[in-house]
């Protein structure tokens, strides 16, 4: 009975960090700068190529990917971006494919379908589930930190996105990743779905990648 009692105690305290942390990081916000833009150290050449970015061009020029691919463009890849609470991201979702439910704690999302039908949802703060199927030229936005995914239910067509963040890194925090990639207690996780510990350690092991054997 107290091994029960401590058992139950545990996963509310776990949960409760967990919700506590999404909370703050969902408040945080881009820093102000005082200043038109913000010159990286040991950076002694400013000119037009310091803003520009073409990391994105091989999204549209390469073989489209097998499985679902997103390619960023935000301050770590592209620097001239620092300060200025914006940033790109290209999904790739050919037939079937999905982006794993997800949220991005310090941003908004604004997702243009460029080609292809993507099927965009995203869950209030009172669990209620918002569904759209999107066409070319369609616009979904997903307020900020809030739980979303997306999915190319279309048997035929592969289809492309243009995601826009109200930050220059939103950040990512996918579910399935957090909750069975980390290291939470296989305990923790079998209480907290209400299964048993076999389940649980199933779904770790068809998230882990397969051996190349190519």
């Amino acid at each position: 009975m107290l091994n029960t009692i401590v058992s139950s105690t545990k996963v509310e305290l776990v949960s409760s960090i967990i919700l506590f942390l999404l909370i703050a990081r969902g408040r945080a916000n881009d820093p102000d700068i005082i200043s038109d833009f913000v010159i990286p150290a040991n950076t002694t050449t400013i000119d037009e190529n310091f803003f520009t970015y073409t990391g994105l061009r091989t999204t549209f020029t390469t073989e489209f990917p097998t499985e679902f691919k997103a390619t960023k463009a935000n301050m770590v890849e592209f620097p001239a971006l620092v300060g200025q609470s914006i940033s790109y991201l290209v999904v790739q979702l050919p037939v079937g494919a999905v982006n794993p439910p997800h949220l991005h704690p310090r941003s908004s999302e604004l997702l243009l379908v460029i080609s292809g039908y993507i099927e965009a949802g995203f869950v209030d703060t009172s669990n209620k589930l918002y569904t759209q199927l999107l066409q070319p030229g369609d616009i979904f936005v997903v307020p900020k930190g809030l739980l979303h995914y997306q999915y190319n239910a279309n048997a035929n067509i592969n289809a492309t996105a243009l995601t826009a963040f109200g930050s220059a890194n939103g950040g990512k925090v996918t579910l399935p990743v957090a909750l069975f990639e980390t290291g939470i207690d296989d305990e923790i996780l079998a209480k907290s779905f209400r299964t048993d510990i076999a389940t649980v350690q199933k779904i770790k092991a068809g998230l882990a990648p397969k051996e190349d054997n190519t």
